[in-house]
């Protein structure tokens, strides 16, 4: 950052200021004061209390001096056996690894990303037929996009409960006119788990990659095929590149929520399909166990930041050369 920048964001209006002031304190209220809250709980110890955790601070009157007293045993309960699991990560055919949390983060993360990436390659397409579409028809497709969030999260999975169970409504369907003999394992396993996770974050995938394709400017395209190149050639050159930030900001709309989904692996997702969700819901509310939940989820929440960051630092760089 040169002076004239520093200059810049140093004597700014107070309109900007406030401007640029409001998203910092939407995190400052609703992420790091509750993360900085669950990071203090994390270290304390299990107790039969309300709260039900050992404080962290005791001052002790004849030495007249504050103890600190920070505990690492949630999280080495988290990490323990790590390197067993993650052998049995990398080999499925092993069975050594017993840490429920390591797997639980592999298959919230393997499941989100299964999520994301299925939401992009339907969601794609669509938002690029919607923002090619005539404008008279335009906000019709967008309102059939938003229209599932008028109705309730929970009553559109129950739907799909009616829709895929063993007596469901499609099983009924395919049995009723001989098309399958048995009804269709569809509910309470991976296929189910998918499914529903797609439909339920594939809006807010469209979304954002409809925001950046509709401002495209279709003379770019007409000049490529001016110039000898096809449709996939101009494709991959030219649209593709210029939604770049419409493809990341739809990813981590839904890669982020998903890692943390509850609601859908609890009623479609089985036994099988554990995810971070049930696990931070048993430590809380059946285990009584605060101190071990927050470590649980104070470890989910770096591994969604620190990429995140990562990402956000390579591409200020980008932009600050970009800009010399």
């Amino acid at each position: 950052m040169n002076l004239t920048q520093l200059k810049k964001k140093l004597f700014r209006k107070p309109g900007q200021r406030l401007v640029i002031g409001i998203p910092y304190l939407w995190l400052l209220v609703l992420f790091l004061i509750p993360f900085a809250i669950v990071l203090k709980i994390s270290f304390a110890e299990q107790e039969i209390a309300i709260p039900p955790f050992t404080l962290l601070t005791t001052y002790d009157e004849d030495f007249r001096r504050l103890n600190i007293l920070l505990s690492l045993q949630n999280y080495a309960d988290i990490f323990e056996n790590f390197q067993a699991t993650l052998g049995q990560l990398l080999n499925p055919f092993s069975s050594n690894g017993e840490n429920i949390y390591l797997l639980t983060y592999w298959s919230s993360i393997k499941t989100a990303l299964t999520t994301t990436i299925i939401c992009l390659f339907i969601g794609y397409p669509t938002a690029y037929a919607i923002s090619r579409a005539k404008p008279s028809i335009r906000n019709g497709l967008l309102l059939a996009i938003m229209l599932p969030f008028w109705t309730s999260f929970l009553l559109r999975v129950y739907a799909w409960m009616g829709l895929l169970g063993h007596n469901g409504i499609i099983n009924n369907f395919l049995m009723k006119n001989s098309i399958i003999s048995q009804p269709l394992d569809l509910f309470y396993n991976a296929f189910s788990l998918n499914l529903v996770m797609v439909y339920a974050y594939l809006p807010f995938m469209i979304l954002p990659l409809y925001t950046q394709l509709v401002k495209l400017d279709g003379r770019l395209l007409e000049a490529a095929s001016d110039l000898g190149a096809g449709p996939v050639k101009s494709f991959f050159t030219i649209t593709l590149p210029l939604s770049k930030t419409g493809i990341i900001a739809g990813s981590m709309l839904v890669f982020v929520p998903a890692v943390g989904e509850f609601v859908i692996p609890e009623l479609v997702g089985g036994s099988e399909n554990l995810m971070i969700g049930k696990v931070l819901w048993q430590a809380f509310f059946d285990q009584n166990n605060w101190p071990l939940a927050s470590a649980v989820a104070v470890v989910m929440v770096i591994l969604l930041v620190i990429p995140i960051a990562l990402y956000q630092h390579y591409d200020n760089r980008q932009i600050e050369e970009g800009s010399k």
